[in-house]
């Protein structure tokens, strides 16, 4: 808008300014070389930070690099207030209630496998190790800056009790999802189809997710986050893969993707969180699942990840965090992606499968065993789940209930589409 304002100018203020803002460019330019040298020291010294030393590597077969680094040593402990911390090697309790994982219906039974991630294929960590995504230069370089390097913007939560669309559409951000509010939570489950869903535009991206929220969604909002993603402007390119996210502050200054700061304590030797999943379900083919659970320790308070068939990942302490030290008092569950309506349109970057609710299984995305944990630590199915999404015709959102999947919904959409220009 700004440049097709510039070149409309016709007056001769504005050919001055012009005149003024293109030497302006050039005397930047040219004074550019200092900050171009200051910016690459900055990465190296950030790249430096993030990637610690590792006892292994391996090569994954999709380009990745994954370092195999001691417990101890991981990008958690550069917190001041973890310097002397005692890892908690396992979570004091589970939460009681889990659903049996296998429990599918007789006709999709056939349909729905296990997954892993693709690093596995050639090799694996060593006990007392973590595997860590190494940070690449040009990772780096693709972010706005350093500092806002594996950080979220800070409009990219939905605000199902503010919906007003004209507000909401301003932000770029569109989701589909279900919601529980107005009760205290101490975490979050369910199962989640996976996909790559086609992006349009590098600087967006598609997921699917588990939202733990506390505040308000001022500038205290407390949010953990968990699920799969594809986003071209963080990985590079467009595989599906496992992420986490907490922040304490609405994205401001706190928190970030995976381990690319200090904050969530990872015990696990065989997930890395940023790495790629595999298989991906396919349209009318096999569907692939993971499960995602997110819990409040009752006994030390940390808030606790588990992936699929018990990867009991690690933790978020509770200090990183004001009001989901104590609990949380919404939950969310479903997708969101960016629309930068790069060519004035509605963006095609599909949203789960690309497909709409309706189609149902083995064509649209799902969410499946959903439920919360409740003050007891027991998982108990949702009461009063509502949905919200900002544009239906673009992306959309369903709910229901049977004796296999409990609390589902089935959620996405093609964006760009007759109905949603």
């Amino acid at each position: 808008m700004g440049a097709a304002h510039f070149s409309g100018v016709r007056s001769r203020r504005g050919r001055v300014a012009a005149v003024f803002f293109f030497l302006g460019l050039i005397s930047l330019s040219c004074a550019g070389r200092l900050p171009a040298s200051r910016q690459k020291l900055e990465v190296q010294k950030h790249l430096k930070r993030l990637n610690k030393p590792a006892l292994k590597t391996i090569k994954s077969p999709d380009g990745d690099i994954i370092d195999c680094v001691h417990i101890s040593n991981q990008p958690a402990f550069d917190h001041p207030f973890l310097k002397d911390h005692k890892i908690q090697t396992r979570p004091g309790y589970h939460p009681e209630g889990l659903y049996d994982e296998n429990k599918v219906s007789a006709e999709n039974k056939e349909t729905v496998k296990p997954i892993t991630q693709l690093w596995h294929m050639n090799g694996q960590c060593p006990e007392e190790t973590i595997p860590i995504r190494r940070t690449k230069k040009d990772d780096v370089l693709r972010a706005s800056s350093v500092k806002r390097y594996g950080k979220k913007k800070r409009t990219s939560i939905p605000q199902p009790r503010s919906a007003d669309p004209d507000l909401i559409n301003q932000s770029g951000h569109q989701h589909a999802i279900a919601y529980v509010e107005g009760d205290t939570y101490y975490g979050a489950k369910a199962t989640i189809n996976v996909w790559e869903p086609k992006i349009q535009q590098p600087n967006e991206f598609s997921l699917s997710q588990i939202w733990v929220l506390g505040g308000s969604f001022g500038e205290d909002l407390n949010s953990i986050e968990a699920g799969w993603q594809v986003s071209p402007d963080l990985y590079g390119d467009n595989n599906t893969r496992l992420f986490t996210y907490w922040t304490s502050d609405a994205y401001q200054a706190t928190g970030c993707y995976n381990l690319l700061c200090s904050g969530f304590i990872q015990i696990n030797s065989e997930i890395a969180m940023g790495a790629s999943i595999s298989p991906v379900s396919a349209f009318r083919n096999s569907q692939y699942d993971i499960s995602i659970l997110v819990w409040k320790d009752p006994k030390e308070g940390n808030w606790w990840m588990q992936f699929s068939n018990g990867y009991v990942l690690g933790y978020w302490p509770s200090f990183l965090f004001s009001y989901l030290a104590d609990s949380a008092s919404m939950i969310e569950w479903g997708g969101e992606i960016v629309n930068s309506e790069s060519d004035g349109r509605h963006t095609t970057t599909q949203m789960g499968s690309g497909h709409f609710p309706e189609e149902g299984f083995g064509k649209s995305s799902y969410f499946r065993n959903i439920q919360v944990v409740d003050s007891s630590n027991n998982l108990k199915s949702p009461k009063g789940m509502g949905t919200f999404t900002e544009q239906s015709n673009c992306y959309d959102v369903q709910t229901g209930t049977n004796d296999d999947w409990g609390h589902y919904m089935y959620y996405g959409g093609p964006g760009r589409n007759p109905n949603c220009a």
